[in-house]
């Protein structure tokens, strides 16, 4: 049996961790164990990195320093999460991946995408997900959502609307350039309606993959 690897990705207060632990309740059978993990972090050391970017003032890291730190942490946690449930024939569902890096340090703060590549290349080779899933919602929206869930990791949430708008066109360009692997999914809708969506074209996926 071939793991399946499926990410979510998306703006800020877009529902992806809602959606992410409905597929995998949905998903998981007996016969086929379902992982559910998420980036930044996933494995002990990169949920460390991850206090470091998600928290704090905004202007804490530069560009190009959030996305040396995201890259370790994603290094980290392919070689020893992501990777290892996949040999074991597992579904494993991330909550964000790559495309984050490159939608939020590329498209939102501007660091030269050949230079983002290069870099992820550099940490995961040409490894990617079987299956992406961009939640897409107005930007204002989202941060109407996101701030209302509150919390302490809201360092990006309290980036200005430029940036959050510029992180939407980011996860549009990235869908539209691999149609193949991305689907947008309308997430101004119903919890309920966006799972039925994602559920469909995730169970085709893994009937691809067999």
């Amino acid at each position: 049996m071939t793991g399946v690897f499926i990410t979510f990705e998306g703006g800020e207060g877009g529902g992806k961790s809602t959606q992410a632990r409905l597929l995998r309740d949905a998903l998981t059978s007996p016969t086929r164990p379902v992982l559910l993990t998420r980036e930044p972090g996933g494995s002990p050391g990169a949920e460390v990195i991850r206090t470091l970017l998600v928290q704090g003032e905004v202007n804490r890291w530069d560009g190009m320093t959030e996305a040396l730190l995201l890259n370790a942490a994603r290094c980290d946690h392919v070689r020893k999460v992501i990777r290892p449930a996949l040999m074991e024939g597992r579904i494993v569902i991330s909550d964000r991946f790559a495309d984050s890096t490159l939608a939020y340090q590329g498209y939102g703060h501007g660091i030269d995408m050949a230079d983002l590549i290069e870099i992820q290349h550099a940490a995961i080779g040409d490894f990617a997900p079987d299956l992406t899933l961009i939640l897409d919602m107005p930007p204002e929206e989202g941060l109407r959502r996101a701030h209302a869930r509150g919390g302490a990791e809201v360092r990006y949430e309290n980036m200005d609307i430029a940036f959050h708008r510029r992180l939407r066109d980011g996860f549009l360009a990235i869908a539209a350039a691999d149609p193949e692997r991305c689907k947008v999914i309308d997430a101004t809708r119903s919890i309920d309606a966006i799972h039925a969506d994602v559920l469909a074209v995730a169970r085709a996926a893994c009937e691809r993959a067999g």
